[in-house]
């Protein structure tokens, strides 16, 4: 059983900054890729941004540049710091992380429940 759990999420301004953590808990033996997609309303979830066991990251062109994501593997962490944030950043954001169990010879996607983000003046 593998649990995420997201925070940071919250109201911001255009332009302002926010920071999501998503810990990762249960039968970890190790993890492979974590990510953050988000959903808008009526959108589908799209990935926002991606990262490896060794760091090597990868971006949505719509927030290349103002991302930045990153982990601590030692904590089975991740974080996604969002600056320069726009109106169109809005939507809920969710963890997710690629887990081998410790109990299993498995691997599998898990999900977090979400934080919400909202970008308004």
């Amino acid at each position: 059983q593998v649990q995420l759990v997201e925070s940071g999420g919250g109201l911001v301004q255009p332009g302002g900054s926010l920071r999501l953590s998503c810990a990762a808990s249960g039968s970890i033996f190790s993890i492979n890729t974590m990510g953050w997609y988000r959903q808008a309303p009526g959108e589908q979830r799209e990935l926002v941004a991606a990262i490896t066991s060794g760091g090597t990251t990868k971006y949505a062109d719509s927030v290349k540049g103002r991302f930045t994501i990153s982990r601590d593997n030692a904590k089975n962490a991740v974080y996604l710091q969002m600056d320069s944030m726009k109106p169109e950043d809005t939507a809920v954001y969710y963890c997710n992380a690629n887990v081998n169990s410790s109990h299993y010879y498995y691997s599998g996607d898990y999900w977090g429940r979400g934080t919400a983000v909202t970008v308004s003046s």
